[in-house]
């Protein structure tokens, strides 16, 4: 199971999420959430700290890595992102293929391919840069630390502005799983499914850095990435 990092950038940090950042999201969250319709955001401290205690669990279990999203400026805690899907392909080939645990001490081993997804921001930090720059640094860390074969994203396919960032990135469209599973308004949705390999990380990550280095726009369309 990979150990938990600090990635940092020139306007966010993503610290690994803890107790403490309970209040800090619950604030977060609380800000205007008309953007939330097809995304899982926690509201209200009680829901907000299930949602912390979830996401410790799965990592305890070895089958996420979530951090909080910080505002690099002045600390402001503004969503909440996380690698899942932790898949391993070390050891004998197993068929049908399906994603499993690490072959070996779970401490010292790193994945083969991973999702990033539970990704949400504040509506204030909405189309500041800082989704770009958190997907810059969580895909360096997973294909240039880890020496990933692939990233995956997803999101529901009626998700146009999810999407359409994703798309952004660079993350090829891998399909879309129609009558997936139920979305948050209980009817069956699609999902779509997205990629980036690792040979096509160079270009990728060209791409994202002069998106993140750009001058800020003064008006931008908000983008929201989310599982």
């Amino acid at each position: 199971m990979p150990e938990s990092v600090f990635l940092h950038g020139r306007t966010v940090r993503l610290e690994p999420l803890a107790e403490r950042h309970i209040e800090a999201l619950a604030a977060a969250s609380a800000e205007d959430r008309s953007s939330y319709a097809f995304t899982p955001v926690p509201s209200g401290p009680e829901a907000t700290a299930r949602y912390v205690a979830e996401a410790l669990a799965a990592q305890e279990a070895g089958r996420a890595l979530p951090f909080a999203t910080v505002r690099a400026a002045d600390g402001l805690v503004v969503g909440s992102t996380r690698f899942c899907e932790l898949d391993y392909w070390q050891g004998p080939v197993i068929w049908p293929p399906a994603p499993r645990g690490p072959v070996g001490d779970p401490l010292s081993a790193i994945p083969d391919a991973v999702e990033i997804g539970a990704t949400w921001l504040s509506s204030r930090a909405q189309g500041t840069g800082i989704n770009n720059e958190a997907k810059l640094l969580m895909l360096r860390h997973a294909f240039e630390s880890w020496g990933v074969r692939r990233v995956s994203m997803r999101a529901d396919a009626r998700n146009s502005r999810s999407r359409a960032a994703i798309e952004r990135l660079g993350a090829a469209l891998d399909g879309v799983h129609r009558a997936h599973t139920r979305g948050l308004d209980g009817l069956v949705r699609g999902t779509a499914f997205y990629s980036i390999l690792d040979e096509e990380w160079p270009a990728v990550r060209s791409n994202l850095e002069q998106r993140v280095h750009a001058p800020a726009r003064v008006a931008e369309v908000r983008p929201l990435i989310s599982a």
